[in-house]
C-alpha cells in the first residue's frame, strides 16, 4: 500500500514494535468503524429493512453505518430499529466499568417534546 513519499519515509523510520502497535490499533479502529453494519447483519436485517423502520432512505442508513460521529438519539434509534437497546459504558483507567443511566430518558424526553 502506497503511503506517499513523506509518510512512507516516516513509516520506514519507525521501529518494528511501533509499526506493530500502529497496525494493531488500525485494525481495532476498522473493527469499530464497521461495527454498526456488523450488528445490523448479526440481527439478520438489510439496510432497506432498517430504513423502512426508521422511515428514511436506505442511503441514510448507509451514512449512519459509516459515520463515526453522530447524535446519541440517532444511534439509539438505529439500535432500536434493529431490535436492540443502547447502553453506554465508561471505562476509566484502573476502575471498574460504569454503565451510564438516565441518558436514554433524556433522549426520549427530548424526542417527545418535538
Amino acid at each position: 500500500m502506497s503511503k506517499g513519499p513523506i509518510l512512507q519515509k516516516t513509516w520506514d523510520n519507525l521501529s518494528e514494535a511501533r509499526k506493530k502497535r500502529i497496525i494493531k490499533r488500525a485494525a481495532e479502529l476498522e473493527s469499530e468503524y464497521l461495527s454498526l453494519q456488523e450488528v445490523r447483519k448479526e440481527a439478520g436485517l438489510s439496510q432497506a429493512s432498517v430504513s423502512k423502520k426508521l422511515h428514511m432512505d436506505q442511503g441514510n442508513i448507509s451514512r449512519i453505518e459509516r459515520n463515526s460521529d453522530m447524535l446519541l438519539s440517532t444511534l439509539q434509534g438505529y439500535i432500536e430499529a434493529i431490535g436492540g437497546k443502547l447502553k453506554l459504558t465508561v471505562k476509566l483507567p484502573n476502575k471498574p466499568a460504569i454503565v451510564l443511566t438516565g441518558l436514554g430518558d433524556l433522549i426520549e424526553s427530548s424526542n417527545s417534546k418535538k
